[in-house]
Parts: structure tokens; C-alpha cells; sequence
């Protein structure tokens, strides 16, 4: 398989500084946990939290917010820290450690810095990444790990379901295979630093590496940091020709290869966004 990725000089990066915590048992901003509930000392001060807790799919910015906030230090204390941290990333990383602070629990020492806790994320996912299952899955579909897990990325961002990541991995490898641009929302949103349901067209327009829809291949780098459902779908993709998805209503995501097919799946998902219902769009074109 050939993945034609954009020159490594045009890269800019991007960053999403949106934080989502969970806090006296509410779910704030609708997403997993970050940071885990405080209790209460003798004082009635909040205790120091012991562990952090980084969710699958979580961009780096976020990640830095949640170190920033578990080590009660400033805001942007722990991007900083990147110059400092040497970090043990894949020469194709070019230092941005984008996929590689692995979604898991990680416990706060006392003496924790954000170097120490980005290391830790670091180090955890190359033993994941670099094993032999995924190394060997990776190799066995023509692609280094890093490329693995910049699809795992854009599978963990894409996927409604766990179900539905070997599919959507699929559709990533069927349009790759045929020359075709991804043409996936999620790397558009990663650009333009937000997270939403509608793309407009002005948006697929813009000229950014991270732009599927104009850019042919993989983006640069991840777009998040998948946890390992999305790093299995990403070395054994669901067999299947499928070429679109689009989940027109929660539960219900619609996998093709016809696109006159997908243009009546879009059409249902749009009369759904009108009615109020929720769900995701995937490539339309």
C-alpha cells in the first residue's frame, strides 16, 4: 500500500485546548474522565488527586491541560515542558508526541512533574506500539508504526462504535489503495482546533495539511491518541470494499462502496440533523 503523506516541511502543527474533566460525579462537556474525583482532607480541603487518567481519543492539548491541572501548575506548564522532556518518539514524530501519550491510568508521585507523567505516557506506548503484534500487523499491510497509528487516530476520532472501528478502518485503506483523498472530518477538525458535527464547504477548502479532502495520503502526523481497539482495527481492518460511512443516527452508521448509495445515507443523515438528532458526518464526496 502507498501512503502518499504530505512533505514533513509543510507541517503545521495545531492544538486543541479544550479540557474535559469529571468532577463530583457529573461528566462535563460530555466525555470521559480526565482528572479523578478529589476528595475531602480533615480541613475540608481538597486532597491532591493520585492518579491521572487520559481517555482514548484525547488530543495532546488536552492532554497537557489535564497534566497542567492534576500538578496544579499554569496554564501551558506542561507543552513547555516538551524541550525539556526527551521524549523516546519515532523519528517520524519529528518531537510532536502527538499519538504517542497512551490513553491509560497513570499514578501522580509525589515529586511527579509533567516531564516525568509525558515520559511515562510516552514510554507506555511504545511497549504497546512496538511488540510484536503491532509492529508485525503494521509491516503486514505495508506501513511503519507510525503510519498505523495515524490511522488508529483518525479510526478512534471517526468511529461510533468499537464495532465499527475494523470498517472504518477499512475505508481508510480502500480509498488509500485506490488514490482516493480521505476526505474524514475528523482531520479537519484537527486543523481549524475544534470538534463539531457540520463541515462546510469553505472548510474543505482550506489550505492546511491536515486537510483530507484536498490533501491526498495520511496527514502528517495522528490526530489524537488512540487507545488499542483502534490500533487492532488499524492493523486488521474488517474485510470489506467499502468507500463511505456516514452515521445517520446514533447506532445506526451506514458503510458502502456505492456512492449514489451514500448520497441517499447523507440525505437521511441531514433531514435527522434538522429533526434534532444527533450523529456524525463522514466523507461525502
Amino acid at each position: 500500500m502507498y501512503l502518499n503523506t504530505p512533505p514533513r516541511r509543510t507541517i503545521r502543527l495545531t492544538r486543541r485546548g479544550r479540557l474535559v474533566l469529571i468532577a463530583t460525579g457529573a461528566v462535563v462537556a460530555g466525555t470521559a474522565v480526565a482528572v479523578p474525583l478529589l476528595s475531602l482532607d480533615s480541613e475540608g480541603e481538597p486532597d491532591k488527586p493520585t492518579a491521572l487518567v487520559i481517555p482514548e481519543g484525547w488530543r495532546a492539548g488536552q492532554i497537557y491541560d489535564a497534566v497542567d491541572k492534576a500538578l496544579t501548575l499554569p496554564p501551558g506548564s506542561a507543552k513547555k515542558s516538551l524541550a525539556k522532556a526527551n521524549l523516546k518518539l519515532p523519528n517520524d514524530a519529528e518531537g510532536n508526541p502527538e499519538g504517542y501519550l497512551f490513553p491509560a491510568t497513570y499514578p501522580l508521585a509525589e515529586k511527579a512533574t509533567p516531564e516525568s507523567l509525558l515520559s511515562y505516557m510516552v514510554d507506555t506506548a511504545n511497549k504497546k506500539f512496538n511488540g510484536a503484534p503491532i509492529a508485525a500487523g503494521a509491516q503486514r499491510n505495508s506501513m511503519n508504526v507510525y503510519q498505523a497509528v495515524t490511522i488508529a487516530s483518525i479510526v478512534q476520532a471517526e468511529a461510533a462504535t468499537k464495532a465499527d472501528m475494523g470498517k472504518v478502518a477499512r475505508v481508510v485503506f480502500n480509498r488509500l489503495e485506490r488514490g482516493m483523498p480521505l476526505q474524514m472530518d475528523s482531520t479537519l477538525n484537527y486543523a481549524l482546533n475544534r470538534s463539531t458535527l457540520r463541515t462546510t464547504s469553505d472548510d474543505t477548502r482550506i489550505d492546511n495539511p491536515y486537510n483530507s479532502y484536498m490533501r491526498m495520503g495520511l496527514p502528517p502526523t495522528p490526530i489524537d491518541n488512540p487507545g488499542e481497539d483502534a490500533m487492532r482495527a488499524a492493523i486488521s481492518p474488517t474485510p470489506g470494499d467499502w468507500l463511505y460511512f456516514v452515521t445517520v443516527k446514533p447506532g445506526d452508521t451506514r458503510f458502502t462502496a456505492d456512492f449514489a448509495q451514500h448520497q441517499r445515507n447523507v440525505a437521511e443523515f441531514n433531514a435527522q440533523q434538522k429533526g434534532g438528532a444527533g450523529a456524525q458526518t463522514k466523507p461525502a464526496r
